[in-house]
């Protein structure tokens, strides 16, 4: 199946604590990357407790309702497994009918030290992250589309419940993973997601790794019944364009460092980043696109968003077309 490059603008909502943007211009950011029609894609980061930020849902609410054509999600929705999933799927619902179908939910199980204020006030176990994955997909899938749902699942039991209005479509429900660890651990992980989600998204910087799991996915997928070829592989990647690649690289770990509150290592920042200018770029993202990713987002790591944006719109994306369609 051929790929045409895709790519993604992932915006920091994090980013207005240490006042990398505002509020307005992320909404801003948005709606120009919508009327370029250089990006497929809009994407928000999620956290409650564990990462402060502008909160996604109320973020992407508001680029839906000044945005016509990319779609909407989230990059990823880590606190996934502590949201109400009934409240959520009301949510959700509402988001999709004011963005006219445009969404794309990318849950993740969220699972990270800082993630034990969110376990500890929520009364969640951090065991029960991943289990509650699939619980919480099946309850918002039958909330959209039966009328009257009854659940008994593990973490969760209800009966009688009703969501109304519905989603316009069924929203597509991709799930992020990272996860690192044994060959048997991640094909259990991947099982998971060829169970679940209509799509896959990755933040490894790796194309081979990213590559063996695409695969690995797609083949579970097709010995369950469903088609490999529907499913979305998404990279999530950062991006710094500049004339001094040393200097795109240095401002993107200032970036990074400040946004995690932690001291990356200079290898991984520059593994993790598209840097330089938008040839090196390019070049940088290729392999993500040869082992057959669908779409690359990309968060720009600099405290010149607009700027940069620009240079992504005028520089970037049109490069990005001479890549051959490649089949994955």
């Amino acid at each position: 199946m051929a790929v045409l490059p895709k790519i993604g603008l992932t915006l920091p909502n994090q980013g207005v604590r240490f006042g990398v943007t505002t509020a307005r211009e992320l909404v801003d950011m948005a709606v120009e990357a919508d009327t370029s029609g250089a990006f497929r894609s809009i994407w928000v980061g999620d956290s409650l407790l564990a990462k402060p930020r502008l909160e996604s849902i109320v973020l992407l609410s508001a680029i839906a309702s000044r945005t016509e054509r990319v779609r909407l999600g989230t990059a990823c929705m880590a606190s996934f497994p502590v949201r109400d999933p009934i409240l959520l799927a009301q949510q959700w619902a509402s988001l999709d009918l004011m963005s006219g179908g445009r969404t794309v939910l990318i849950a993740c199980t969220g699972i990270n030290p800082q993630e034990a204020t969110e376990d500890a006030t929520y009364g969640v176990d951090p065991r029960e992250r991943a289990n509650r994955m699939g619980q919480w997909i099946t309850v918002l899938r039958r909330l959209w589309s039966e009328d009257v749902v009854d659940f008994d699942g593990e973490s969760i039991q209800f009966a009688g419940v009703t969501i109304e209005p519905k989603p316009q479509r069924m929203p597509e429900i991709w799930i992020a993973n990272d996860a690192k660890g044994s060959r048997d651990r991640l094909e259990r992980i991947h099982t998971r997601i060829a169970t679940y989600a209509d799509g896959w998204q990755i933040g490894l910087p790796d194309p081979a790794e990213v590559e063996w799991r695409a695969a690995d996915i797609r083949s579970k997928a097709a010995a369950l019944g469903r088609d490999p070829d529907a499913f979305s592989f998404s990279a999530y990647h950062n991006i710094n364009i500049g004339d001094d690649r040393d200097s795109a690289l240095e401002e993107s770990k200032r970036f990074l460092d400040t946004y995690y509150s932690t001291d990356w290592d200079p290898a991984y920042v520059e593994a993790w980043t598209a840097a330089g200018t938008a040839r090196d770029c390019v070049e940088h993202l290729r392999p993500y696109f040869e082992v057959g990713v669908s779409e690359v987002a990309l968060r720009i790591t600099s405290w010149d968003q607009r700027g940069q944006l620009a240079r992504l719109i005028a520089e970037l994306a049109p490069m990005l077309e001479e890549i051959t369609p490649l089949a994955a």
